[in-house]
């Protein structure tokens, strides 16, 4: 869009005839953006980038914020890290081009009565030429710092005492339109490198002036926009580009959040319908069985332990299929849970449903899932544990290999078998048990009867992997998903709203509380003589490292911080030179990995130096210290998880976390993890201290800046939970809400309605 970005390189009325003349027609939702504006193929390109092609993409491409102009700063008050507006006069405006990066840049000065600060605009050299020398602005932008002190970064500027960006073009004059932002704030939007907040400002405005939204209907249905006291889509999509307050800015973004989660709850409850719409084999529970291998636990049962038992049974009594998630914190007996509802599986005969009785012959089968080999191994062995009384043959089957337990030459272990033998074994129901990674999805696994699936650690299986289990006569098994990940209540509630929850919120009994210390760089070997004490104990230590090689010198940007392979070397030759010392990380070979982690858990090696790697389920009872490396890299949810690798035990856990951070919002972070008692409060925490976080936001759950704003609302939440479940109860396909079920498919992505 050459033409509106020339506004503001050359004199503000050059083609503006010829643009009206050019697009008198109004635009509609669906046309492209190359159709309606001038673009120039940088926009071209940045659009591109941003997913931006058609009017109703512009719409709906959101502010991140907006710059209150109101709140005007001295300059002698700023301070590093903020975003702030600046009024003053400018000077010593140039264009250049970067000393080493050659990108070009405007320079300048800002200067008030408190004092004056550099103003630079990366990408954006133009800039310098529409600012006069001695011209009063102001500027809103990020507050930096270089070598050279502190300085504003890529600023937006309004020429005052005129209205925000640029109101010198009468074509935004004030008396002219409904839609006008009358002074409050003006928006600030996600840029890429060739468009602006300042070229969004002017498109939407002109795609709201053609009155593209006279017409536009609202998918969300009008007894619950009237319920909620939302407003129209319209009036949101004007409230949100253009607010005249802040009231109706925070108004658009709550009717947008709702919206967000109000769809991720349809397309969730809308795939828990279809999948009770099943059969599924109906696990009768004898009490007595339950009580008798649950007493052959290496520890007394918790009672979230057995409720969750009781209720995942119960769950599994029934005639439809169970759609359960286990939550619980690291080291809070899950696989427990998980072997007690295996064994009340495979002790039953499976139900024949063409002759409406139970079969006198053959077992139910379990399918266990595992995120990685070393966790679906560690499995393999636990099992073992739980079930060598008894007779009942465990499969493992991964990438690398298989194995079947008992064996015949060696009743109380297991052997390598041919992966043939172990598919051949499994679809003739011989194989009651099979655990391994995501081979056991793939089409050349079949079972003969299988009756529960437990899946762990993995955040989304999604409708189309659950398919793959459903068997061709619509006989779907129990799914019991598992994750110690702890996540806040809204957001469990959001991301499987298609799964009941179940909660194990104690530790066994006789678990001490880990002991954990922020360490700076000056406590580093006070820290080490703690450790060597532990040592002598013959207790066992993980350090974990951000990096598994050092980073490359030539590179200037590369990341400094430790790493596995380089801190194992130091720390035999200089630090802990009478214990053997390891390294895992994920480059290993996996029959070198199970080496490592063979040793480690036999005691062989001392000292284990891994990369996060080792974050999810390995289990080493007698490794009750851990230091994490460069923790300010990880995410509290992440450190947690670390931490739980030394809570195996009843021995007291030390976690040492060594940190170079320099800012206070990261100590307070860090700090979290020594006051918070346990992973859902601090996932709770991480919330509301980072927003998304590493908890999810767009990466992990697909869920918008917004919709992860919304999820702190737990009222929010419930309400458009309580809305998309009656919803789908009343009208399964929405086929009286065309445009609500467009929606949802093109904000869920693939939503199976038929």
């Amino acid at each position: 869009m050459s033409g509106l970005n020339q506004r503001f390189t050359k004199p503000p009325f050059l083609n503006r005839n010829r643009e009206f003349e050019s697009h008198r027609l109004r635009m509609e939702l669906s046309d492209k953006l190359e159709t309606k504006f001038r673009l120039d193929i940088n926009q071209k390109k940045a659009l591109k980038k941003l997913n931006l092609f058609s009017v109703a993409d512009l719409l709906f491409h959101f502010p991140i914020r907006y710059s209150d102009v109101s709140e005007v700063k001295q300059i002698t008050n700023l301070s590093e890290g903020e975003t702030a507006t600046v009024l003053g006069r400018v000077s010593n405006l140039k264009t250049k081009k970067g000393f080493k990066s050659k990108i070009p840049m405007a320079e300048g000065e800002i200067a008030d009565l408190s004092g004056k600060i550099k103003i630079i605009w990366f990408n954006q050299a133009y800039l310098a030429k529409m600012l006069h020398e001695g011209e009063t602005v102001k500027l809103t932008g990020h507050v930096t710092k270089s070598k050279y002190g502190l300085y504003l970064a890529n600023p937006e500027f309004e020429k005052t005492p005129n209205m925000p960006i640029d109101s010198h073009d009468n074509l935004f004059s004030k008396d002219s339109s409904e839609y006008d932002n009358q002074g409050f704030s003006y928006p600030i939007y996600h840029e890429t490198r060739g468009i602006t907040s300042k070229w969004f400002y002017h498109a939407i405005e002109k795609i709201l002036r053609d009155k593209t939204l006279d017409n536009i209907e609202d998918y969300i249905p009008e007894d619950i926009l009237k319920k909620y006291n939302l407003p129209t889509l319209k009036t949101s999509l004007i409230w949100i580009h253009k607010p005249k307050n802040a009231r109706d800015a925070e108004s658009a973004k709550k009717r947008f959040a709702f919206e967000e989660v109000f769809c991720i709850q349809l397309e969730r409850q809308h795939d828990k319908f279809e999948y009770k719409k099943n059969k599924s084999f109906q696990i009768n529970v004898n009490k007595k069985d339950t009580e008798e291998f649950v007493k052959r636990f290496p520890f007394t049962p918790t009672n979230s332990q057995k409720k969750s038992i009781e209720t995942i049974l119960s769950d599994m009594n029934r005639n439809f299929p169970m759609s359960r998630l286990l939550e619980g914190d690291v080291g809070s007996g899950k696989t427990a849970v998980a072997a007690t509802a295996a064994y009340l599986t495979v002790i039953q005969r499976p139900f024949d449903y063409a002759k409406g009785k139970i079969q006198n012959f053959g077992n139910l089968q379990v399918a266990y899932m595992a995120p990685t080999e070393i966790l679906a191994a560690q499995h393999f062995e636990s099992f073992i544990q739980y079930f060598k009384h008894l007779p009942i043959n465990i499969g493992l089957i991964t990438g690398s290999g298989c194995r079947k337990f008992p064996s015949k030459v060696n009743p109380s272990g297991w052997t390598d078998i041919s992966r043939a033998q172990l598919l051949k074994w499994t679809a003739n129901g011989e194989i009651p048990i099979l655990i391994g990674t995501h081979a056991l999805i793939q089409k050349s696994v079949k079972f003969k009867n299988l009756a529960l699936v437990v899946i762990d650690e993995q955040h989304r299986f999604g409708t189309a992997q659950r398919r793959k289990l459903v068997r061709k006569d619509n006989i779907a098994p129990h799914l019991l998903s598992m994750t110690a990940t702890p996540i806040p209540r809204t957001l469990a509630l959001t991301i499987y709203g298609d799964l009941d929850l179940s909660l194990l919120d104690e530790m066994p009994s006789g678990r001490k509380q880990i002991i954990t210390e922020i360490i700076t760089p000056n406590k580093r070997e006070e820290t080490y003589e703690k450790i060597r004490e532990e040592l002598k104990k013959g207790r066992q230590l993980y350090i974990i490292c951000p990096r598994i090689n050092e980073p490359d010198p030539e590179k200037e940007m590369a990341v400094q911080a430790k790493s596995a392979i380089a801190e194992a070397k130091r720390l035999k030759k200089e630090v802990f030179k009478e214990y053997e010392t390891g390294v895992l990380h994920s480059k290993m070979s996996k029959q070198k990995k199970e080496e490592v982690m063979n040793d480690f858990t036999a005691g062989k090696i001392n000292i284990l130096c891994a990369t996060s790697v080792i974050e999810v389920g390995v289990n080493v009872p007698n490794a009750t210290i851990i230091i994490i490396e460069g923790a300010e890299r990880f995410g509290l949810a992440q450190l947690h998880q670390l931490r739980g690798r030394v809570i195996r035990s009843n021995h007291q856990a030390y976690c040492y976390v060594f940190a170079d951070a320099k800012s206070d919002k990261t100590i307070q972070r860090l700090k979290a993890l020594k006051t918070a008692k346990n992973g859902f409060e601090l996932a709770e925490l991480d919330l509301s201290l980072r927003g998304g976080g590493e908890l999810g936001g767009n990466k992990q759950w697909g869920i918008s800046d917004l919709g992860m704003e919304a999820i702190k609302n737990i009222k929010m939440v419930e309400a458009a939970r309580a809305e998309a479940v009656r919803l789908i109860n009343e009208d399964p396909e929405l086929s009286k809400y065309p445009l609500l079920k467009q929606k949802v498919r093109e904000k869920a992505g693939e939503f199976h309605f038929e």
